[in-house]
């Protein structure tokens, strides 16, 4: 019979065949058909690309690849996964823009993947062998994540050309639950601080007919810390399956409907004045719809050759709405007109201007489908071992987005009361499609025992077109339509040494690329900022960003248990897209600033000693522009006059200059102590150094604002198991001191006295700040069955 897998790579590539199925035996905690039992160490395996197929034992990867098992996210009680990577992993931090749990910017070795429009993308992520970058802007949506229905996943560093578009530093590959592997159910609930209270059960097993389900549901509600934030998420997974010797199949089924506020970015001396949890203006809300559909398959041909693949169906949609200044009204008649119609709506709240605040509102419908397919060959060449994987892939997707302003009155609490007033000149209606089309191959040679050497490639072609429902005329300045191609082969090389098997040493050398998105392509004039994702406009093309990464480094074990890895990177990004901060709060314009560089040191060491286990990691950032440039920006204070109108409105970066929101060291411990049989108790302590705020990209702004100090925070966890019933309980401490701190900031304007009054309509400057959450804790009660019980 052929090995059987279901969830990324399971067969190994080792020979001969029934080691493969001892290790994949081993790895789904079960028996493999009539196959002995054999008794081998644990081997971890790494898919080499996306799609499930045949991977390789990490010490072949040449690269420092991080893995989670589920039971990780289940022991620490991750949010999401930018929870557990920002505590966990190694070169990972987070900005809390948004100040909402579901809603982070996840920084990898400098590169970032976002839930916000204006956000430059540079990492994939994937979910069962789908890309899931949204095709409007590459955004990642965690909350469309199902955490309680993952198992596993898995951190790609680089520039790895077999993972796609938009991998420049990095890509994140999800696998989910099966019937298969995760036979029977719990049931989950807990509460606690912000009226935070969450429902979680899942389900699974295997019929008499061979057939495999999943199922999985996910509740989350809670006010949120920050003044009006609550949030709610409702998310359900479910899988069906079946295989036999040589075929399997798997259906899975992602839907989700949430409604998420995070008031974003605030003034800091909002902070001090009126309390931790103040925020600038209201609502910021983001309502997310999905209904995802992915079909994954394989069969084994022969012993050695195994055909696998994908098709998919995804359909998301998008509302935001948005409480923001509208600084741009300076009409006595029209803002009073504006505070008579307000009050008149809303006599409660007295208006304090007349159309000082907008309500920025829009909508984004996405289809999109594609499927995937590669071979792969798991045999010998020219007497030696050898994998080769060849494959291609197919992706389209149709995005309509909408969005428009309404006028309206700042309130006593800075929301925003609208007047039924709307402009015409921040109305975007756009239809935007996809199309990528892609090979690839990727081939592991093995000389001997200690030689094993890499070659892979992908080649993309991506076309993007606009079609502007206001404006369809391409020949009108003012258009969005327009069509632009970018195509790109991506080449790898890499070579792994295992001297031993507790040794391996590992150097390669990759490319990817990354397309503009239709966002970036419609707000690229440093004339006309943005205020994302509002005020779109006929723009200058924007160019294919390239990434090239080298790396090199070494990982092993010791005596007792002892694992560590070191590594050693430099990705040079040329014609890299940036936002850049312009003349207001939250506008600027997206533009190719020539090189960028990240380049650094991520360190990692764990072990078990006795009843402690524990990991250490730290890691060194160095993110820098490598091109002198000029861009639009009042806010800095070494901002220049270059047109002579009376203005300091442009700042020049230099080479050299320091990438804003990314700190140059972080550090990361986790310890877990097993203090009684049932008892476990955890700890995470988190620490990062200073980082340059937005709008000081050339790093000369004096002041305050300019830089976001650094900070440390303790985090608890912990778990009591009732002997062999099935039931849990469980709880967590978050930011135990309670330590002030900020997570990112941008330099900006304010409309408000340290009050909170409303100027109307006047601006002064102001450091924006992202506030970290306060002390809070939450209780939990967990009730395991079946199999499950006993996991």
């Amino acid at each position: 019979m052929k090995p059987q897998f279901t969830e990324g790579s399971r067969a190994t590539g080792i020979r001969p065949r029934w080691l493969a199925l001892a290790v994949l035996a081993a790895y789904q905690g079960g028996a493999v058909g009539a196959e002995p039992a054999i008794e081998l160490p644990a081997v971890e395996v790494i898919g080499t690309t996306p799609l499930p197929g045949i991977g390789l034992p990490v010490e072949k990867v040449p690269a420092n690849v991080q893995t989670v098992k589920g039971k990780a996210l289940e022991d620490q009680r991750s949010l999401t996964i930018a929870d557990y990577m920002a505590q966990n992993m190694t070169g990972v931090n987070v900005n809390e823009t948004q100040n909402n749990p579901f809603q982070p910017n996840v920084n990898y070795r400098g590169f970032t993947a976002s839930p916000l429009l204006g956000t430059p993308q540079g990492l994939s992520v994937y979910q069962d062998g789908v890309r899931i970058n949204e095709p409007f802007g590459d955004v990642v949506s965690w909350d469309l994540i199902p955490v309680n229905a993952l198992a596993g996943m898995t951190l790609m560093p680089g520039s790895n050309p077999l993972f796609g578009l938009n991998t420049l530093g990095g890509a994140i590959s999800l696998q989910t639950k099966r019937g298969f592997t995760h036979q029977g159910g719990a049931v989950e609930l807990s509460g606690g601080s912000w009226g935070r209270y969450n429902a979680q059960a899942e389900y699974g097993g295997v019929a008499a007919n061979g057939v495999d389900y999943f199922i999985s549901g996910n509740y989350f509600d809670e006010d949120g810390w920050r003044d009006g934030s609550p949030s709610e998420v409702r998310q359900v997974f479910g899988q069906l399956g079946w295989r036999n010797d040589t075929t399997d199949l798997s259906l899975t089924m992602s839907l989700a409907d949430n409604d998420l506020i995070g008031n974003g970015l605030v003034q800091k001396e909002f902070l001090s004045a009126q309390g931790w949890d103040a925020i600038n203006t209201k609502p910021d809300q983001t309502e997310n719809e999905l209904a995802f559909f992915n079909l994954n398959g394989s069969h084994w041909l022969n012993d050695a050759t195994m055909l696998s693949g994908n098709a998919y169906f995804r359909n998301a949609r998008t509302r935001t709405l948005n409480g923001d200044i509208n600084d741009d009204v300076d009409d006595d008649d029209f803002n009073a007109d504006c505070a008579s119609f307000a009050n008149s709506v809303n006599p409660e709240e007295d208006a304090e201007s007349g159309c000082g605040g907008a309500l920025n509102r829009s909508k984004s419908n996405r289809v999109g489908y594609g499927f995937s397919g590669q071979i792969n060959f798991n045999q010998d060449w020219l007497g030696h071992q050898n994998l080769f994987i060849v494959g291609l892939g197919y992706d389209r997707s149709r995005t309509d987005f909408k969005q428009s302003t309404e006028f309206g009155d700042i309130t006593a609490t800075r929301g925003v009361n609208g007047a039924g007033i709307f402009g015409d000149e921040a109305e975007v209606d756009l239809r935007g499609v996809n199309r990528t089309w892609s090979l690839f191959a990727t081939n592991t040679f093995s000389f001997n025992d200690v030689y094993h050497l890499s070659l892979s490639g992908r080649y993309n072609h991506t076309r993007v077109e606009n079609r502007d429902q206001l404006i369809p005329d391409a020949s009108n300045p003012e258009s969005l339509t327009g069509n632009h191609d970018f195509h790109r082969f991506n080449p790898a090389i890499g070579l792994a040494i295992t001297p031993s098997k507790n040794l391996s040493f590992y150097a390669s050398y990759n490319e990817g690329s990354r397309a503009p998105t239709a966002i970036e392509l419609g707000c690229a004039n440093p004339d006309q900022p943005c205020k994302l994702p509002n005020a779109m406009a006929g723009d200058p093309p924007l160019d294919l960003v390239v990434s090239k990464t080298f790396e090199g480094g070494v990982r092993g074990k010791v005596a007792n248990g002892i694992a560590y890895s070191a590594s050693l990177y430099r990705t040079q990004n040329t014609d890299d897209i940036q936002f850049i901060a312009a003349n207001s709060t939250g506008a600027g314009y997206f533009s190719n600033v020539g090189k960028t560089r990240r380049e650094g040191v991520d360190l990692g060491v764990n072990g078990e000693t006795g009843k402690f286990r524990w990991f250490a990691g730290y890691s060194y950032i160095k993110a820098t522009y490598q091109s002198n440039f000029s861009i639009a920006n009042e806010v800095n204070s070494s901002a220049v006059d270059t047109d002579s109108d009376g203005d300091a409105d442009t700042i020049f970066v230099s080479k050299g200059d320091t990438l804003p929101g990314i700190p140059r060291h972080q550090l990361k411990l986790r310890g877990e102590w097993q203090a009684l049989p049932q008892w476990t108790i955890g700890a995470n302590i988190v620490a990062f150094s200073s980082q340059y705020s937005h709008g000081n990209e050339n790093n000369d702004h004096q002041g305050a604002g300019g830089k976001v100090s650094g900070y440390t925070v303790v985090n608890l966890d912990t778990r009591y198991n009732f002997g062999n019933t099935g039931w849990q309980l469980f709880a967590k401490v978050n930011n135990v001191f309670d330590k002030q701190y900020h997570t990112g900031g941008m330099l900006g304007e304010t409309f408000f006295e340290a009050n909170g009054t409303f100027m109307g309509g006047d601006d002064e400057f102001s450091a924006l700040v992202a506030p970290g959450a306060p002390r809070a804790a939450w209780i939990g009660v967990r009730y395991a069955f079946g199999k499950a019980g006993g996991r």
